[in-house]
């Protein structure tokens, strides 16, 4: 396939070229693009190195495949003539997720969804990692509410987060200054947010909504109870996850610790005794979701559940979703 990666040269565009090369996708051509100020340098890749262009409908139109890597305004402005003029586009960006006509997959959980379609959309990065889990423990025990806290990674605000919170954190180590501050609304270095992405009136901020509304469309299941805290934390790469539900028929921690085990996009990572449960540090990198921390909730009696997730944003909350969507249409 004639391959196309918009959006090439930041965090995510990087990523989904790398995940292309990991799981042999079938890319007889590797084009990249990227703004107006990369056009025309090279960059190195697993097929070779290619040179970068500027985007537009006429140059991509000859691509099978095109990975949409970019913002909002771009996907909003692009992705359907580039769907319309026979191209099926899998956009990374929020901008059509919740679009009627637009199918918003995880493989694991919805791959019928894609149908006949052409444009498909890739969720929020916390809202993949977390449904991986759901959807099997909703299949065995059925599904009431949803309450879960997001600590993540500063890989989510892009390549730019990760370079600040890098270049902050040696400047308090080196040179004992106080943290600064650019890509956060305040300094992440040595300190958590308990903001991500912009206050909504209701309280909650875009990002927390966007799990509860994207699980929704995902599931199948418009009046999920759910809520979300989402906290930006001093990490690079990973977003946890602790979790808890109310099901709608008993479960217990070894029933769904049985279900979590064979689950697709799945790794149990579940032993207490030996100190053994998801972490950043162990899931970066990794295809699969880890969980973990799996106990009965009291609160909710026999039907509550609670459990502990660790994704890579950039794999499974990104590009290896992506690349698992483009796996599906080609198919």
């Amino acid at each position: 396939m004639r391959v196309g990666v918009i959006g090439a040269t930041g965090a995510v565009g990087k990523e989904l070229v790398e995940v292309l090369h990991k799981r042999r996708f079938p890319v007889t051509e590797l084009r990249l693009f990227a703004s107006t100020r990369s056009a025309g340098t090279r960059q190195k890749t697993p097929f070779g190195e290619v040179t970068i262009e500027e985007y537009s409908l006429e140059a991509a139109r000859g691509l099978d495949l095109a990975l949409l890597a970019v913002s909002g305004e771009f996907a909003k402005a692009h992705a359907r003539a580039l769907a319309a003029a026979g191209v099926a586009v899998v956009d990374n960006s929020s901008a059509l997720r919740l679009e009627d006509d637009v199918p918003l997959v995880v493989p694991e959980v919805n791959a019928g969804a894609i149908g006949t379609g052409r444009l498909i959309a890739n969720p929020n990065c916390t809202t993949a990692i977390l449904v991986v889990a759901l959807e099997p423990l909703r299949q065995a025990f059925g599904l009431k509410r949803v309450i879960v806290s997001t600590y993540q990674a500063a890989s989510g605000a892009g390549a730019e987060g990760m370079a600040e919170l890098e270049r902050e954190t040696r400047r308090v180590l080196l040179e004992g200054g106080p943290a600064g501050h650019e890509v956060f609304a305040h300094p992440l270095a040595f300190n958590v947010i308990p903001q991500i992405d912009s206050f909504q009136p209701n309280g909650y901020t875009r990002e927390e909504m966007k799990v509860a509304w994207e699980s929704r469309k995902i599931m199948g299941l418009p009046d999920l109870l759910i809520s979300c805290t989402a906290v930006r934390i001093p990490t690079f790469r990973v977003h946890a996850e602790a979790v808890t539900i109310e099901t709608e028929r008993p479960v217990t921690a070894e029933a769904a610790r049985a279900v979590l085990a064979r689950a697709a996009g799945v790794k149990l990572v579940d032993d207490p005794a030996a100190q053994l449960y998801p972490m950043p540090i162990t899931a970066t990198g990794q295809d699969e979701v880890e969980a973990g921390r799996i106990r009965a909730n009291p609160v909710f009696g026999d039907c509550g559940l609670d459990f502990f997730l660790c994704g890579d944003q950039l794999l499974k909350g990104a590009a290896l979703n992506a690349v698992q969507i483009a796996e599906r249409l080609r198919k």
